[in-house]
This record gives C-alpha cells, structure tokens and sequence, in this order.
C-alpha cells in the first residue's frame, strides 16, 4: 500500500489527546504542533482515522510543504508539487480554505487563487491537455501558512468530522461533539462510573460518552470525501474499515449516564438526537433544574458546558446559576466536576477552587476546563 503523510487539526489545547488517539489506532505520530498532529499511515489508515478518531477535525493528505515570501514563491513551488499523483483528468479541485499565521502572505483569497493558477498550470503540462471540464469527482485541498511556511493538505473529510451524523437538533450554543469527546477523554471517567451533565442542551456529552461506552467509532454512521477517490482509498479498504467498526461495538450494561435541562424542547431534542446516535438506551434524560441536581451514589463525575454569559442580559444571572451549581456539587458524595466556560469568574461564583485550570479555544473563543477532582474509590474487591 502507498505510504502518505497525514495532517489531523485539531482543537488547540487538545493535541496530547489527539496523539494518544491516533497511537491507540497503531500508527506512528511523527510530528505535534499547535492544533494538528501528523503522522504516517497508508490508505488503510486514511479510512481508520476518519471513522475512528473522536478528537481530530479532519484527515489531510499532505501534498508537500515549502516556503513562501512572495506569491512568485507561492505559485512556482504549488506548480512544483505532484498534483498528477492525485487528481484525475476530469477531477474538480480547489483551494477551498486558506489560513495565514505570522506570514509575509496574509490574504486568503488571494493565495486561494494562486494555488489554484499553479496546480491548472502543471495539471495541464501533465495531461497535455489546454482546459478541464472539472466533471469529475472532488479533491478539496486546505492550505496553512505559519511564519512563511506553506503546508498543502487534500482533504480526505469533506464535512467536519465533529459532524457524526447523528445532531439533527442543537441548543441554542452548542458544544462541538469532538471537542466533547476530548474534555471526557481529559478526565478519569469510565463507562462503569456515574456521569451527568446538568446542562445537557441537546446532549452532547451524554451522547459521546454512551458512544465511548459502546466503543462506537464516531464516523462509522457517515460519508467521507476521499470514498469517492478509489485511486486513493480503494472501495475495499473502506468497506473493511467501517465492518470492523461495527463489529468492535459492544453495547455494555447497568451504564448510569444522565443529561438534565431547564428546556423541556432541548431535552426532547437531545432524545432524538441519542436516538439517531444509537445510545438512547444507554442514556438517562429529564427536564430538571441545576437546582435539583442530587445522586445518592458516590463518586459520580460532573462533566458540563454551562451558560458562559455572552450577551449582556444573561451575564447578570451567571454568579447565581453557577453559586447553585457549587453549592450542588459539594453536596454530592466525593464526586468529581469538570466544567467548561469562558465566564471568568467562575471559581468565585461556584466558591470552589479549581485542582486544574486548563486554557481551550472553542472555536475563536478562549474558555477554561475546570477539573475539581473528588476521593478515588476504593481499589477493594
């Protein structure tokens, strides 16, 4: 099987999650930066990684990487890479996202158009050819350019893959489901302990946590780009791919995973949406307040995104929602909570203070993983 070079972005923050993901999977990571891990693997792994990474954005092909101070520079070195060994005759190709760091070239759209030049002027020397219809399938490529260093990927995804097929209904500011998936993954939860979120919305985390239950694959239920590249990623090791998901799912017993919501709508959202994802037995979910949040069993694990308080009106009523949040919580028996927020006054308001404060950008938003970590249980028989 040919060898490639794989780029999976990420959230940053979260790349050691992502790395001992991809290790667990049995592939080589060669390379951690800020928000991407790289590492090598073959068709095979291109399929693997898209329906089995919980935590990764996507999975590129690295084209090559060069770099950059002038557009001169840009084009010559685009028209350079070995676009032939990828795109087809009649393939579609753009550069369909551009982001420029700390680089001389700064404009996206002018980069896109560019590479574009580029990659036509060598397809055409290649295919001996004067103009492309583009009837043919699509070959998306990304491009990152970080202190004048470009770094070309095609993009094996298509949609997000926080996108698992199964969030049809959304709160009103969801959580993303891999990033989800990650701050579970940070904590030592396991699917024999308790886990509820208070402020479930469409529930997300109650859902990721039953699929990590059920050793589901996140992507095993969706489409991916590059199944339409057989060139690339042969039909077979698709089809492989996605049976030994399936058949690594082993629905476990006696879970105690629980989503509460004010929202009498966002709880009925969040049933449909466990539904979709195949875990709705595996799920407890009711219309309750934070104010009724009690559990009679010990070392249970709070793990939430409470309301951050964007808008003015609602940051008025933060100090109290999160005072009764605390005061809950230090109600529990020796249980654990990890929260997620960008409302920074977060400890005063709960009256806790945090074991670990760990820094995540949601998006462009800077927030805050809260760990306060409560007794282990006892290792007794």
């Amino acid at each position: 099987m040919r060898k490639y070079e794989l780029i999976a972005p990420c959230h940053f923050g979260l790349e050691s999650i992502l790395k001992r993901e991809i290790t667990d999977l049995g592939y080589d990571v060669t390379l951690v930066e800020d928000g991407r891990v790289t590492f090598a693997g073959d068709e095979e792994a291109v399929a693997r990684a898209n329906i089995g990474l919980r935590t990764a954005e996507r999975i590129l092909i690295k084209v090559g990487s060069f770099k950059a101070v002038t557009y001169d520079e840009l084009f010559e070195a685009t028209k350079a890479l070995p676009w032939e060994d990828y795109i087809p005759v009649d393939g579609r190709f753009n550069v369909v996202k551009a982001a420029s760091i700390k680089s001389a070239l700064f404009s996206p759209s002018d980069i896109q158009s560019i590479m574009k030049k580029a990659m036509v002027e060598r397809l055409k020397s290649v295919y001996n050819v004067s103009w492309f219809d583009e009837s043919g399938e699509n070959f998306p490529v990304r491009v990152t350019l970080m202190k004048d260093i470009v770094t070309v990927g095609l993009d094996t995804t298509g949609e997000s893959l926080h996108k698992r097929g199964y969030r049809k209904l959304v709160s009103k500011a969801p959580i993303a489901e891999n990033l989800a998936a990650a701050l579970i993954m940070l904590t030592p939860w396991r699917k024999d302990r308790i886990l509820v979120d208070p402020f479930c919305g469409s529930g997300t985390f109650p859902i990721e946590a039953a699929m990590m239950a059920a050793n589901m694959a996140p992507g095993m239920n969706r489409e991916f780009t590059a199944m339409d590249w057989p060139s690339i990623v042969s039909t077979n090791v698709w089809k492989d791919a996605f049976d030994e998901a399936r058949d690594e799912v082993c629905m476990p017993d006696g879970t105690d995973i629980q989503g509460y919501d004010i929202d009498p709508a966002m709880i009925d959202a969040a049933r449909q949406n466990a539904k979709m994802a195949g875990v709705d037995k595996l799920i407890h979910l009711q219309t309750r307040g934070v104010d009724s949040l009690s559990h009679a069993k010990k070392y249970g694990f709070i793990i939430t995104n409470p309301p951050y308080g964007e808008r003015l009106e609602e940051k008025a009523a933060l100090e109290a929602l999160y005072g009764v949040l605390g005061e809950r919580f230090k109600a529990l028996d020796d249980w654990s909570m990890f929260v997620i927020t960008s409302y920074d006054k977060a400890e005063a308001a709960l009256k806790l203070k945090a074991d670990k404060n760990r820094k995540i950008y949601n998006g462009m938003l800077k927030t805050y993983y809260y760990s306060f970590m409560g007794k282990k249980p006892d290792k007794r028989k």
